[in-house]
């Protein structure tokens, strides 16, 4: 492995709160469903709401469709929803940007809806060198292409850059494609797993 040039940051689970739980509730009272119901809905149809390739109302339309209810009464539920249940681990963002003085490269990617991904440049964040959100790229973790794509935008090659992510299947994703990696449990445990790939934040 070469020397470490590039650390790349999930968003969901890392830099905050698994937003999903808090996801599914919120939709599904404004549905007025069982969480288990509206899950099982947006676990269907939420693949293609991720990767870009269907709008928020033809998401919600197909799920409503399944669910046997009336469409949302308001425009925008999904952000509504996101916003409500955002949580942040400042500690995560601050390490990214200690990361980044130092002159690491810093990316963001990110298995995310497009409502999502405007709160995002909404919150003015200017830690990362490099963004990468599923809906803007037709492609999600853990396909190879997207964490390609994202080493492409920051300049490094596989064997320089290091992935942190919450979820085993995207960090299997990332490893196949050549990179470190750290199956993120909380911020001392990465910055102990970074220190031992020689990288330092402080």
């Amino acid at each position: 492995m070469g020397r470490i040039k590039a650390v790349i940051f999930d968003w969901g689970g890392v830099l905050i709160d698994d937003p999903a739980p808090g996801l599914m509730r919120y939709c599904a009272a404004a549905l007025g469903v069982s969480v288990r119901a509206y899950t099982q809905a947006n676990d269907a149809f939420g693949e293609e709401f991720r990767r870009g390739l269907v709008s928020e109302h033809e998401f919600f339309r197909r799920a409503c469709g399944r669910l046997g209810v009336a469409e949302p009464s308001v425009d925008g539920l999904w952000g509504q929803a996101f916003r409500h249940v955002y949580r942040e681990k400042p500690e995560v963002f601050e390490l990214a940007r200690r990361l980044r003085r130092r002159g690491y490269k810093t990316g963001f990617l990110s298995n995310t809806e497009k409502a999502a991904m405007a709160y995002f440049h909404e919150r003015g964040y200017d830690m990362f060198d490099a963004l990468v959100f599923s809906c803007a790229e037709g492609l999600a973790k853990p396909q190879r292409e997207i964490y390609e794509l994202a080493l492409g935008r920051l300049g490094a090659a596989a064997d320089e850059a290091v992935f942190v992510d919450d979820r085993v299947d995207y960090i299997a994703g990332a490893a196949a494609a050549g990179l470190a990696t750290i199956l993120f449990a909380g911020i001392e445990q990465v910055r102990a797993e970074l220190a031992g790939l020689g990288v330092g934040a402080d």
